[in-house]
């Protein structure tokens, strides 16, 4: 150690320790001052025994929009389901006992009719290698599934519930929806049953990406708090009718930002059947396989570029050609499809929308582009197995 620091070193701890010793100091005059000015103000007492209940102001009438709210709550809520994801475990050390099931993740759902059908997000049961209702009433019931569209994030389940404890929704419709009329959303946000949020018609026609990555057109966007749990659950108009089934939200944080997406009720009124039939969708479509989207963009290309063609599909009877491969290798490309009835076809989404508005047995212009140049096929869609 230097002289230097020898010099410096018991100053610092001296002026360090006697600093405290004034702070010390001041906060106790601080308090002897404070104390004495309150005696001399006669404010030192605190508590007075004689001190009256506050009366409670009448509040009066409920305002309208109030009672509306709560009535519709009251429709409804009878409506909406909690599900909980479960993934079965044995116990290894004992084979016999019966298999446990551990919750994964929980969402909502809402029941259909009284045959025990509850329509939710596909997401939501997703994982899920057994599930459990619990109904409005605090029951709880064993599910099975019926049919899921996961292109659309609709499934259906099927509780085994006396007809009495189900409610069945009130079902609306989704094409003369106005953005600014009032919504509520009823569902299970973090597992907190039976929540209520309102709010107003944000936007519609927007899009969102199904778990399959296929685009859901015409979304319902709303300011409603739509949290994780509400999934599955519905969007209700002002009248108490399912419009929509909250899906997904814009959030950076993982919370409620103001931005929830409900796919629209007009297409779930025609799947819902028939998961319910079938325990599947018809997929639209004219047999083709085709390359991931970066293939064409790395080739310079814009449009959907055919790799297979299915033998005997629509595809193959117009003459759509597949991609010529030669040792696993391409050696020609296959058509590339750059337009349906006059619209363009940039990428994949646009060729799953298009697909989408039409029905098996409808006939449409399909615009191919080859090395000889382009030309327009007819293709009569069909049901694709």
């Amino acid at each position: 150690m230097s002289d230097l620091e020898r010099s410096l070193r018991p100053a610092n701890v001296r002026g360090s320790g006697i600093n405290w010793l004034l702070v010390i100091l001041l906060i106790l005059m601080a308090g002897f001052l404070w104390r004495g000015q309150v005696s001399r103000n006669g404010l030192s007492k605190l508590h007075d025994a004689k001190a009256p209940d506050k009366p409670i102001v009448p509040r009066g009438d409920l305002a309208a929009d109030e009672l509306s709210t709560i009535d519709l709550f009251k429709q409804a809520s009878p409506s909406v389901v909690h599900i909980m994801n479960l993934k079965v475990q044995r116990d290894m050390a004992n084979a016999e006992a019966d298999p446990l099931g551990i919750p994964q993740d929980s969402g909502s759902g809402f029941v259909w009719d009284e045959n025990g059908y509850i329509v939710t997000n596909y997401h939501v049961i997703e994982t899920a290698q057994a599930a459990k209702v619990t109904l409005a009433d605090r029951s709880r019931w064993d599910a099975r599934l019926v049919g899921k569209a996961p292109d659309k994030d609709i499934a259906v389940l099927k509780i085994e519930a006396p007809a009495d404890k189900l409610h069945p929704i009130q079902v609306g419709a989704s094409t003369d929806l106005q953005v600014g009329q009032k919504v509520f959303a009823i569902g299970n946000p973090f597992g907190l049953d039976q929540t209520l949020t309102t709010g107003v018609i944000s936007g519609l026609g927007r899009e969102i990406l199904s778990v399959t990555r296929r685009p859901i057109q015409g979304v319902i966007q709303t300011d409603a708090a739509v949290n994780p749990g509400n999934s599955g659950g519905p969007l209700l108009d002002s009248a108490g009718r399912v419009i929509g089934v909250n899906t997904a939200i814009y959030s950076p944080s993982g919370g409620s930002a103001g931005i929830g997406f409900a796919v629209p009720i007009d297409p779930i009124r025609w799947i819902v059947p028939q998961l319910i039939r079938h325990g599947k969708v018809e997929r639209i479509g004219m047999g083709i396989g085709i390359w991931d989207d970066h293939v064409p963009v790395r080739l310079g290309l814009k449009g959907v570029l055919v790799r297979q063609v299915v033998a005997g599909s629509p595809a193959a009877t117009a003459g759509i050609r597949p991609t010529e491969f030669e040792n696993s290798r391409p050696t020609r490309p296959g058509d590339l499809i750059v337009a349906i009835n006059g619209k363009p076809i940039l990428d994949s989404l646009d060729l799953y929308r298009i697909l989408d508005q039409h029905k098996a047995g409808e006939t449409v212009a399909v615009k191919v582009r080859r090395e000889e140049g382009d030309l327009e096929l007819p293709v009569t869609l069909s049901v694709l197995e």
